[in-house]
């Protein structure tokens, strides 16, 4: 019971120690779009992660730049990015989706954006434990940790391409559904071309007859 209130307080602890923003946010065409995080320590760890879920061909332009507007991170046409880097100075660093290249397409980008330190929590020690025990439980909760946030990762990859495939079969369903009124309405103006041909023909005969 004491071990599990004990790793309770250390996952609490790691908590506290990352902040983070997940958002889904729609750009739209021709739109530039900017967020903004503020590490409160030098050399704090910065995720930035993004994928398009739906919108045009999934791509998009990205740029981040830290303090003095100095560009950290930069790409054109990505559909999705991964990236940790190392906050080396203390200001606001600036994360921005360009979307100028679409000219009538609306893009829904997926990102977060997590601030975390480097410091590791520390466990709190028991009467009767050994250091070697306390370490491989902190070492053991830290693994857990890594599973987890690989696990979420994975769920953001399956989502993103649940959406992706999603909007390409609302896209190619929509294009039937076209495909089938045009062939349609060419029908009904090919059946009326026809009876107006035999309906030309047969008032002509009769007037070469009378």
């Amino acid at each position: 019971m004491k071990s599990t209130l004990l790793s309770a307080g250390l996952l609490a602890s790691l908590i506290s120690l990352v902040s983070a923003t997940a958002l889904t946010y729609k750009i739209g065409a021709n739109e530039k779009a900017c967020f903004y995080a503020a590490p409160e320590k030098q050399g704090a760890k910065i995720a930035f992660y993004f994928a398009v879920q739906s919108g045009g061909s999934f791509d998009i332009n990205y740029e981040v730049t830290g303090p003095g507007e100095k560009v950290i991170l930069d790409g054109e046409k990505e559909r999705q990015g991964d990236f940790v880097f190392t906050a080396n100075q203390i200001g606001e660093y600036k994360f921005c989706f360009n979307n100028e290249m679409s000219t009538y397409s609306d893009k829904f980008v997926d990102f977060e954006i997590a601030v975390e330190d480097e410091v590791r929590a520390q466990l709190p020690s028991k009467q009767g434990s050994t250091p070697e025990q306390t370490t491989a439980l902190e070492e053991s909760i830290y693994k857990v940790s890594g599973q987890l946030s690989t696990i979420a990762r994975n769920q953001k990859y399956f989502r993103t391409r649940e959406n992706r495939n999603f909007s390409t079969v609302r896209s190619t369903e929509s294009r039937i559904v076209n495909f089938s009124l045009v062939q349609c309405c060419m029908m009904v103006c090919m059946g009326a071309l026809q009876v107006f041909v035999v309906r030309f023909f047969f008032q002509g005969a009769r007037k070469g007859y009378v």
